[in-house]
């Protein structure tokens, strides 16, 4: 047996005792606490585990309209274009992570010459020997360097880029739920300031009608100048906030373009305000479907897979390397002989094993350090989980309280609008004057106008649950 092959038996043997060890887990994985959820959203269990969260976004924003305004923003809104080419580079990176448990290696050919002092000892070599004031040398060949994963550090590194792979995606998802309900409610935006534009051009003809009789009355000396004066600024005041509305019209509908990566143009064709409709009763579901449907829960369990992942590659850090190395290929000081075989050939390998012992305690410190980032990971996804069951909560109780205000808001315009036109009446035949016929204008504007902003407030909260429920992903 010759010396060479000795040594080549002797790595091997080491390598396959080493090899018994890799996968061994140096480090346990920590687990997620089991989150601390309400038997049902604000102390009510829903019976009906299907909540509204279930359903695709557009069964449940069902307004034709609102549905192509959503569909174009999701395909050219410019952030998520730049979100799917991130999942797309995390991709190739876990493609990647595959190939980490095989060796690295690589091909290399030299050739040089040199020409040495004819009175130094490589000159006297190479003129005695070789017959040449030059010495030339070629080789052609293959290295091979090759690390055992003994203590898990390349698989720990493989989950850490799979997690991250999975995060791009629930970014993704989060990014795509938050378009969703940005352009939803844009769109009534954009219905409510229609429906105070409508309130405002009728009570605009309301003021020109008293307006006029006012004139008639000066005119037959039974009104005096100041009232014609008070209708005529009253006329103005409702005149100033048509174009006002007009304005903030446009705004919004540039708003939903420039969000839909679009020029700014003009939305034609929506609905009104009224029509918009959602099932009275809005299950919420069970709160644990929730936590597993929001994409910003999903990361911050994604979170601690990373961060036990970076524990594992902190401790392995600490732990001995192996590492197998080879070499092997031609050689020649002619490069015609590099196909003298066996005479050309050469070959080396090594094995080495390398444990740190003294490196200003870094290793230990960045040890410690990661299993404190991963302690705050837990906290982080608890911070979460209770800051989800917040909104859910707070979307309900708006959307309550909202159908209450609205109820009552409605019952008021009701009211003023019939006060309105009793003064109209009253004002017609004399039996009430110009002050309280336009404090009964300016109270069933203000009403109307107050009414259509409830109804729109009601509707985003509506958006808001669906998105706190974790709606909008699939």
């Amino acid at each position: 047996m010759s010396y060479l092959t000795k040594n080549y038996r002797q790595i091997i043997l080491i390598t396959a005792l080493l090899g018994t060890l890799v996968g061994c887990a140096i480090t346990k994985d920590v687990q997620l606490p089991k989150p601390e959820l309400p038997a049902g959203f604000r102390g009510e269990t829903d019976k009906d585990t299907l909540g509204i969260a279930m359903l695709p976004w557009k069964s449940f924003f069902t307004d034709k309209v609102l549905q192509v305004m959503i569909d174009s923003t999701l395909k050219k809104n410019f952030d998520m274009q730049v979100a799917l080419k991130n999942i797309e580079s995390a991709h190739l990176l876990v493609r990647q992570s595959k190939w980490n448990n095989l060796p690295v290696v690589s091909l290399n050919a030299t050739g040089n010459t040199s020409n040495p002092s004819n009175y130094s000892l490589n000159g006297m070599t190479a003129s005695q020997f070789l017959g040449a004031n030059h010495i030339e040398d070629y080789s052609l060949g293959a290295s091979l360097t090759w690390e055992a994963d003994v203590w898990g550090k390349i698989r720990n590194s493989n989950k850490a880029v799979l997690a991250a792979y999975l995060q791009s995606d629930e970014a993704r998802k989060a990014l795509q739920t938050d378009l969703i309900i940005s352009v939803s409610k844009g769109y009534y935006n954009l219905l409510m300031l229609d429906q105070q534009r409508r309130v405002a051009v009728a009570n605009m003809a309301l003021n020109d009608s008293t307006l006029r009789i006012t004139n008639v009355q000066y005119k037959m000396g039974q009104a005096t100048y100041l009232a014609v004066q008070q209708a005529e600024a009253q006329r103005l005041a409702v005149a100033e906030l048509i174009p006002q509305l007009e304005k903030e019209i446009i705004l919004q509908e540039n708003a939903l373009h420039v969000l839909a990566g679009e020029l700014p143009g003009i939305q034609l064709g929506r609905t009104v305000l009224h029509e918009i409709k959602f099932p009275e009763q809005l299950s919420t579901g069970v709160p644990i479907d929730m936590v597993r449907r929001r994409p910003d829960v999903r990361s911050r369990e994604l979170d601690l897979v990373i961060a036990n992942a970076k524990v594992g590659i902190s401790k392995a850090q600490m732990y001995p390397a192996l590492r197998i190395t080879a070499a092997g290929g031609v050689g020649a000081l002619k490069a015609s002989d590099w196909f003298n075989i066996p005479g050309a050939l050469f070959g080396t390998v090594g094995g080495t094993i390398l444990q740190p012992l003294l490196q200003h305690k870094e290793l230990g410190t960045q040890y410690k350090i990661a299993a404190i980032e991963r302690e705050k990971t837990i906290v982080a996804f608890q911070k979460t989980v209770l800051g989800a069951v917040g909104e859910v909560s707070d979307a309900i109780v708006k959307i309550e309280k909202l159908k209450q205000q609205q109820y009552i808001t409605a019952q008021r315009v009701n009211t003023l609008q019939q006060a309105t036109a009793n003064a109209n009446t009253l004002f017609v035949n004399g039996m009430a004057n110009y002050l309280e016929v336009i404090t009964a204008q300016v109270n069933v504007l203000q009403s109307e106008l107050d009414l259509a902003s409830v109804r729109r407030q009601e509707l985003s909260a509506i958006a808001d649950l669906y998105r706190s429920l974790g709606g909008g992903v699939e």
